[in-house]
């Protein structure tokens, strides 16, 4: 078992995101798994990410906060609990359309 505490989490820069910061939890440069990476990320008021597609897996997890995920063309807003997969190559965008810092856990497929 490999255990990482909050404290020695990393910062780290995402391409296309703003009014955000992101900590890599596991994987990459954190260490630990090889096939995916683990993520938190908080994005503050009218932060978001994209639009943009690239080719990893992605899993998003609202801890807490409010985030508007767009993608198909269909715009969803995700609640604290909620979650929802991005696949492959889909072009998404998220955005932070309330007042209060979203915090959000990101689980994607390892960059080949």
């Amino acid at each position: 078992m490999e255990v990482r505490r909050f404290a020695e989490a990393k910062r780290y820069e995402a391409p296309n995101h703003r009014d955000y910061a992101s900590l890599r939890l596991f994987g990459l440069d954190a260490g630990g798994p090889k096939q995916f990476v683990v993520g938190l990320s908080y994005f503050l008021p009218g932060g978001g990410a994209g639009p943009d597609a690239s080719p990893t897996e992605k899993v998003y997890v609202v801890l807490s906060g409010e985030l508007t995920v767009i993608a198909g063309g269909k715009e969803t807003v995700l609640k604290a609990n909620d979650s929802c997969f991005i696949g492959p190559n889909e072009e998404r965008e998220i955005i932070n359309r309330g007042n209060d810092v979203v915090t959000m856990m990101v689980a994607m497929s390892a960059p080949k």
